[in-house]
């Protein structure tokens, strides 16, 4: 990615993140870079182009880190790397993350470049790759966004006592325990829908 456009994507997410997706105009990622909104569209083009630069940005966030280099790494393993990776950016960013699901993806984003691989190596028959490469980012995508916007149903009754109250959409996600456990359970069980698929190819 050229230098000049990164540094405008890098000020736009911190601006998102800051102040929410809708603060972000080429106005006001322009001031943050000293420069007019005009001369943004050389490096980012309009606004609509510029939200799918930040797509990219976060996609290349998640290769960072996730890390490159697999190799000697049990697919289970990298599995549930995957999946904590995304859902730890969703909290890095939340006014931002929703886009990833919402906006049109290549279908060679590095997610699903990620998840293919992981798959292949695990013994997943070629024709089940993409079906499956499509489910599990549904799955990591859909979770993390509800988690981020308030809009999964809380792991208990809203109404028992002592239910935390759903985050404002795009507000930062507080730590919670007993969700995390939840979601690595949820990992576990994609780990064991993958190993199905195998035996029964």
């Amino acid at each position: 990615m050229d230098d000049k456009r990164r540094l405008i994507l890098d000020q736009a997410l911190a601006l998102v993140d800051e102040r929410g997706l809708g603060a972000m105009s080429m106005r006001a990622v322009a001031e943050r870079v000293g420069l007019t909104s005009m001369a943004l569209y050389p490096y980012v083009g309009g606004k609509d182009a510029m939200l799918d630069g930040l797509v990219d940005l976060l996609h290349l966030e998640l290769g960072s880190a996730y890390g490159t280099d697999p190799a000697g790494i049990d697919w289970r393993q990298r599995l549930r790397a995957l999946g904590r990776a995304v859902r730890a950016l969703s909290r890095r960013h939340p006014g931002a993350y929703p886009l990833l699901l919402n906006r049109p993806s290549p279908g060679n984003s590095w997610l699903t470049a990620a998840l293919r691989a992981t798959l292949h190596d695990a013994g997943v028959p070629a024709g089940e790759v993409p079906r499956l490469t499509r489910m599990i980012c549904a799955f990591l995508l859909g979770y993390t966004t509800g988690e981020v916007t308030g809009g999964l149903p809380a792991p208990v009754d809203e109404g028992a006592p002592g239910a935390e109250p759903l985050p404002l959409a795009g507000q930062p996600v507080e730590p919670d325990p007993a969700a995390d456990a939840e979601f690595d359970a949820d990992l576990d069980d994609l780990v064991r829908l993958v190993e199905v698929t195998v035996r029964v190819a």
